[in-house]
């Protein structure tokens, strides 16, 4: 079985599993490229597989700093959060706090001291750091406008050159890793789509008689590919789809 590894290949796969070329199936190409990008769209939404959790790196410029915001790339699905932005603190610094519980603890570990003491130290440095001093940005993602809006002072907090980390997930670009047009969900799906069209498009002929006694029956194509599709899709919310993220406190 040839394995797809680019939008034609499969396509022509999709095709192949409706019965071409011992069946003409009834759909234009245009047809056939708009349901593949529907089906790419579905899949890269809604199925784990298509998406990386990635860091990406964004240089400050100028028009960032007036703007307010950071371009993003369409491939960004969803931004979890901006790394904390924080001055560059040495770590030896003898009268930073955490310096101090780390040479502390570290010596009474040496003479058995407790592993427990020292964890329970540090989260309760993180809680602190998390509500009194926390860094972190609220930020604002709009996907279809491609870009990133950072609540914060852009003069005051940034200058041109800065480096801002952005924690996000990332659409795995097809063209690129072009394992992605073989996934088996991605071919069902597509397959199943592409169906619904062949079948859309022979409903107006139903019950029509052509030579040799044969009757096109596109309502029946139509319907069981609807039913595939429904399977299809309740499986990628349930066992494929990333969970909704929500806060709780």
């Amino acid at each position: 079985m040839a394995k797809p590894n680019s939008r034609q290949t499969l396509i022509d796969y999709c095709l192949r599993s409706l019965g071409e070329p011992v069946i003409e199936i009834n759909v234009d190409e245009d047809q056939v490229s708009d349901r593949i990008d529907e089906a790419l769209q579905f899949y890269q939404t809604y199925h784990d597989d298509a998406i990386e959790k990635v860091y990406l790196k964004h240089t400050v410029t100028s028009d960032d700093i007036t703007n307010g915001y950071i371009p993003i790339n369409d491939l960004v699905t969803d931004v979890v959060r901006i790394l904390p932005l924080r001055e560059t603190v040495s770590s030896t610094d003898m009268f930073d706090i955490r310096y101090q519980i780390h040479l502390n603890d570290i010596y009474a570990l040496g003479f058995m001291g407790s592993l427990t003491e020292y964890v329970m130290a540090q989260q309760w440095l993180s809680l602190l750091d998390l509500v009194i001093d926390s860094d972190e940005k609220h930020v604002n993602f709009e996907r279809h406008q491609n870009r990133l809006t950072v609540f914060m002072d852009w003069s005051e907090e940034v200058e041109v050159g800065d480096n801002l980390i952005i924690e996000c997930y990332r659409i795995i670009d097809p063209d690129t890793f072009t394992d992605v047009y073989n996934d088996y969900f991605l071919k069902k799906y597509a397959t199943a789509l592409i169906k619904r069209q062949w079948g859309q498009n022979l409903i107006k002929f139903e019950g029509m008689v052509m030579p040799g006694g044969v009757t096109f029956n596109g309502r029946q194509i139509f319907d069981d590919a609807n039913e595939e599709l429904k399977e299809l899709e309740e499986e990628a919310r349930l066992n494929w789809e990333k969970p909704v993220d929500f806060m709780t406190g």
